[in-house]
């Protein structure tokens, strides 16, 4: 069985997103990379009944190499994030917040200092049909120079150089789109300056990182 430690990272956090109401029933999609190939989640499968041996396996231009079940229809975003960044993870979830904004606005504004863990305000990709070559490209066009993408009425994609930075970036994201629906039910939400996210752009790098355990 090709990339076994990837599969099985897939399912555990298949598992947290759907603890931590990041999407809902078998929506969403996460993947990995390793050197040319592409662990990512199958479509349509129940995250309590996902195991390491249902999680599909691609090549970078999409085409299946190792699968038991239909890969994500979201494989075309996958391959292009990982075509056009760093990328090592990708999490693309329906989550409540983020979504919402999606449908009514054009850009995440910087509400909090938060927003520098994906590069500074996160914009809204056009509207594309689900797994469309359209939605792939509006997507990495929509994360240049940012790590993360709200789709317009879908959802939300995050990267980073592991899984775990990946989906702590969804989890950021979600919070900062809660944190200004939240303000905005109050009064007018006061914005951070580019200044301002400067300052603390250096200071955030060590959001999501992994305790190593053992030796």
């Amino acid at each position: 069985m090709l990339l076994p430690d990837e599969r099985a990272a897939l399912v555990d956090y298949c598992l947290k997103m759907q603890a931590d109401d990041l999407t809902v029933g078998t929506s969403g999609n996460l993947s990995v990379r390793s050197g040319d190939l592409i662990a990512i989640t199958p479509s349509g499968v129940n995250y309590d009944e996902l195991t390491p041996e249902a999680i599909c396996i691609v090549d970078l231009d999409g085409t299946v190499v190792e699968a038991d079940l239909e890969p994500s229809s979201e494989v075309p975003m996958h391959t292009a994030v990982y075509g056009a960044t760093d990328a090592g993870a990708v999490v693309h979830s329906h989550p409540m917040y983020g979504t919402a904004l999606s449908v009514t606005r054009d850009e995440v504004p910087p509400v909090h200092y938060m927003i520098t863990l994906l590069g500074g305000p996160v914009r809204v990709a056009p509207y594309a049909r689900f797994g469309s070559p359209e939605l792939a490209q509006g997507s990495v066009d929509a994360m240049v120079g940012r790590s993360g993408v709200l789709l317009r009425n879908h959802g939300a994609t995050t990267y980073g150089d592991t899984l775990g930075k990946a989906y702590t970036r969804s989890i950021y994201l979600e919070w900062v789109c809660k944190l200004y629906h939240v303000a905005t039910q109050l009064g007018e939400p006061a914005l951070l300056t580019q200044e301002q996210l400067d300052e603390v752009a250096e200071g955030t790098g060590a959001y999501g990182q992994s305790v190593k355990r053992g030796s």
